[in-house]
């Protein structure tokens, strides 16, 4: 039986560069799905739900591969949620709430096989305490930056590490957008070890 092959249910430069850490063959495909939250939904069921969503929406196009869908919300200690800010004007909105905050992320991580349907999830949480920023940093950090398609209006891989005073979590990746180390466990418990495999030329 030919072993199934990965996809990434992202067109995400950042989750890109993080599954290549793995070592893995891997190709990508960009899932069109409505990522607008539910009546109710908690932040960690959405996370889940789109993840999962991104896999499936990709299922009947993709046979023999395993997918792989992610999905990230962040919310402030009062329970909003801070989305992908889009524009310069939501992101600073979003920043100048998270200035002094512990912002909680939440990384949902689907699974998927296409042939058999089935299915591992999980959610990886990861907390920032935000420095008290000035409005000037803010402003000089999101022109510097322009991180308007990520999860808070920042991006921890480069120059958002400055706007943080404390991180916590189990995956510092998670925290970009796919926590490796469950789908490290997820790969294994279906029999692909990435320790035991050639790696990817």
């Amino acid at each position: 039986m030919p072993q199934q092959r990965l996809l990434l249910a992202s067109s995400s430069p950042y989750r890109q560069e993080l599954l290549k850490k793995l070592g893995l063959p891997f190709s990508c495909a960009s899932p069109n799905i409505d990522e607008s939250p539910s009546k109710g939904e908690t932040p960690e069921t959405l996370a889940v739900r789109l993840a999962q969503t991104k896999a499936r929406a990709l299922a009947a196009t993709y046979s023999g591969h395993w997918i792989i869908g992610s999905d990230q919300v962040a919310t402030l200690p009062d329970g909003t949620l801070l989305s992908k800010p889009k524009t310069h004007a939501k992101a600073y909105q979003q920043l100048a709430k998270s200035s002094g905050q512990s912002v909680t992320f939440l990384t949902g991580l689907a699974l998927l096989d296409a042939d058999s349907g089935k299915l591992q999830t999980a959610c990886e949480h990861f907390t920032v305490q935000f420095r008290h920023l000035t409005a000037q940093e803010i402003q000089a950090y999101l022109h510097k930056e322009e991180p308007y398609d990520c999860a808070g209006g920042f991006k921890m891989e480069s120059l958002g590490i400055a706007l943080f005073e404390e991180l916590q979590g189990r995956d510092p990746n998670s925290l970009i957008g796919l926590p490796l180390i469950a789908l490290t466990n997820m790969l294994i418990a279906w029999g692909r070890n990435p320790l035991l495999e050639p790696q990817d030329p």
